[in-house]
């Protein structure tokens, strides 16, 4: 038997074009024996309402319709790092001259003294302090990111940079910008370097963010925080930013911190505020790893949060597909391989027949019950074997935009791997 040479996988949709596929599905050429390749499946996707006008709306717009489509990502470390969550946003974004929405929703998180994706920049001065929901000692107001960065310094300088280490250059630019910020105090003022790029603000005291529309295209843009009082316990709070344009195509907002669990995201006071802001059609939730990390892991009131959020992204779309992704396998304490995920797992399948959504269901496509170690000895999860190196979280986005490809066919009966079509070069 020939061994092929290159095994890719580059996004192949119908009679359209190809040309801005610079992308190939290169991880999974290796077929790990640990990897429960047939596994790799949308569970339950088949019986659900919302998926089924997910896949039509996806279809459309693959197809070089001009319709907005709306996905969010929300977890712990795993989507603070933005890799995994970043590749698919790239497939997505790239799959037609149509399909690239704006770049949505993002936190500097270096701000907040902690780690930022590398698709986005982000330089600043003056002193900043971090806060994060799931440190259980800080108190402060958070919104839909769960994390806020504090000034009580005088003037700080702020540059956003749209573009980073994409996959494809300058990627992103915007013509509005939305700054989350605690707008409650006027301690402290937003003023733009080209005071010239902006052609009208408007602020929503609910939802806590003022919103610029400039007069021009960018891809970057440099603001400055300046304390205009002299009050007793003065700060500005920077809660997120938005980086917007008139773009219809698919728009990929990922949300996450480090240690996010639940109970962490539920002490963000305008979480729920700034969530109904938007239309999701896709919420994709990968919470679990931390909710189930400790021995004292509740399973009921597990079930109960995840209930409880499915029930507020409807506030937010009644029509939305919710996907549940099940927690990798992991370690307890770098020892032992963790029992309690297969008790996640167990709730989120009943929470996902309850509330007629889907699962992804990853604990059992990397190999089940202490795989974790397999893919550490393999290079795919670094000596914790909790998180991942970036070769892991490529292979983990490739295997779940394949199963989404799969489902998509399977729902509008298209030909097998017309969405996903795999190339052999000998």
């Amino acid at each position: 038997m020939t061994i092929p040479k290159k095994i890719s996988f580059c996004l192949w949709l119908f009679a359209l074009p190809i040309v801005a596929q610079t992308y190939v599905l290169d991880t999974i050429q290796n077929k790990y024996s640990f990897v429960n390749w047939e596994a790799n499946t949308i569970k339950m996707a088949e019986s659900s309402p919302a998926f089924k006008s997910l896949f039509r709306k996806l279809d459309t717009i693959a197809k070089g319709g001009k319709e907005k489509l709306h996905i969010f990502h929300i977890g712990g470390s795993h989507i603070q790092a933005d890799i995994y969550s970043n590749r698919l946003r790239s497939y997505l974004q790239t799959m037609s001259p149509t399909t690239k929405g704006q770049r949505g929703f993002i936190y500097p998180y270096s701000m907040a003294k902690t780690n930022n994706p590398g698709n986005y920049k982000i330089k600043y001065d003056g002193k900043w302090s971090g806060y994060r929901c799931s440190v259980r000692k800080d108190s402060v107001a958070w919104g839909l990111s769960g994390v806020t960065a504090v000034l009580k310094d005088t003037v700080s300088n702020i540059k956003i940079i749209a573009n980073g280490n994409n996959y494809h250059d300058n990627m992103y630019d915007f013509n509005k910008i939305r700054i989350f910020y605690d707008n409650w105090s006027d301690d402290y003022e937003i003023s733009f370097k080209q005071d010239s790029l902006v052609s009208k603000i408007t602020e929503n005291k609910q939802a806590h963010f003022v919103e610029y529309a400039l007069n021009t295209t960018v891809e970057e843009i440099e603001f400055c925080v300046r304390k205009v009082k002299d009050t007793v316990n003065a700060e500005f709070l920077m809660m997120g930013v938005e980086l917007m344009n008139d773009n219809t195509g698919i728009e990929y907002t990922s949300i996450g911190v480090n240690g996010g669990s639940f109970s962490y995201y539920e002490r963000c006071r305008y979480f729920k505020e700034q969530l109904l802001l938007y239309k999701p059609d896709l919420f994709i939730i990968s919470i679990g790893t931390n909710d189930a990390y400790h021995p004292d892991f509740d399973p009921k009131a597990y079930k109960k949060y995840y209930t409880d959020f499915i029930k507020l992204i409807q506030q937010a779309n009644p029509d939305c597909a919710v996907l549940l992704t099940v927690p990798n396998d992991s370690y307890y304490k770098r020892k032992f391989p963790n029992p309690r995920t297969r008790i996640a797992r167990e709730v989120i399948y009943e929470v996902a027949k309850e509330q007629k959504m889907a699962v992804w269901d990853f604990y059992e496509i990397m190999g089940g019950f202490n795989s974790s170690q397999s893919w550490y000895t393999n290079k795919l999860m670094p000596r914790d074997r909790i998180h991942f190196t970036v070769k892991g979280y490529r292979i983990k986005a490739d295997l779940l935009l394949q199963a989404l490809a799969n489902s998509w066919e399977n729902e509008l009966q298209l030909e097998s791997n017309s969405i996903l079509n795999q190339i052999i070069n000998e």
